[in-house]
């Protein structure tokens, strides 16, 4: 082959691997700087961009203002960067009785083979008929199981402030149901982490191990729908490479 036939078809190769790369992309949310938003110029928000990992093209889709996840196949899309402290807000809502799904945050983004969900401290998000729906000998699992459960995955370890195990719950029932618009707002600095649930902080975390990584939006099997999601990045703090995630390629 001649050498200027070998380099167009090099260059044509790579130019389709851009865009099919280009076109797993969505845009949902908005990111904005600390320091922009306390300086007396107009804050500068940011559009934020998100990669499928082990979901299918139609999993996630954009409507308007709405992030829509079919829930199926089970997985998690991924934020382009990574994030240390920062301040999430996001509003959902299941649109199925028990439905299952969470953000993961200083997440690797490397879904476990079995599980298809990735190490970090998962925020989680279940629709209150899951506790009905999944008994177990008999037993219905206790519901504060689904009012913002936070808990770390894939090795990740936290110490809960309101102990159900080795996972944090909410000390008060805030979750509503299927059709619902639920608001939280997570606080993460430094592997400690607060979450409000539709206007009240009723739990957290501290001393995770991971202090620095992903954000991961969650299908696991169930639609669910996602409305203004914000993040404003915080000052960094002393964290240490191992306790950052590798990032993704």
């Amino acid at each position: 082959m001649k050498p200027s036939l070998l380099l167009g078809l090099l260059l044509s190769l790579a130019f389709g691997f851009y865009i099919q790369g280009q076109d797993s992309a969505i845009s949902f949310g908005t990111e904005i700087g600390f320091d922009v938003l306390l300086s007396d110029s107009k804050a500068k928000k940011s559009t934020l961009r998100w990669i499928n990992v082990n979901t299918d093209k139609d999993t996630w889709r954009t409507e308007d203002d709405l992030l829509i996840c079919s829930g199926k196949p089970i997985g998690v899309m991924r934020s382009a960067k990574q994030y240390e402290n920062f301040i999430l807000q996001v509003e959902w809502r299941h649109m199925e009785p028990g439905g299952n799904s969470g953000v993961f945050v200083w997440s690797d983004a490397l879904p476990d083979p079995k599980s298809r969900l990735p190490g970090g401290v998962e925020v989680q998000m279940l629709e209150l008929d899951w506790v009905n729906l999944n008994t177990r000998d008999g037993k219905k699992p206790p519901i504060a199981y689904v009012h913002g459960e936070l808990f770390g995955v894939g090795g990740v370890k936290t110490i809960p402030d309101n102990p159900r195990g080795e996972r944090s719950k909410s000390v008060e029932n805030r979750a509503k149901g299927k059709g619902e618009w639920n608001a939280y707002t997570v606080v993460c600095v430094d592997g400690t982490i607060k979450l409000s649930v539709n206007g009240k902080f009723v739990n957290g975390i501290s001393k995770s191990t991971i202090k620095k990584g992903y954000l991961c939006l969650e299908s696991e099997g169930a639609e669910i729908h996602f409305k203004n999601l914000r993040i404003i990045e915080l000052p960094i703090g002393v964290t240490s490479q191992n306790q950052m995630v590798k990032m993704v390629e």
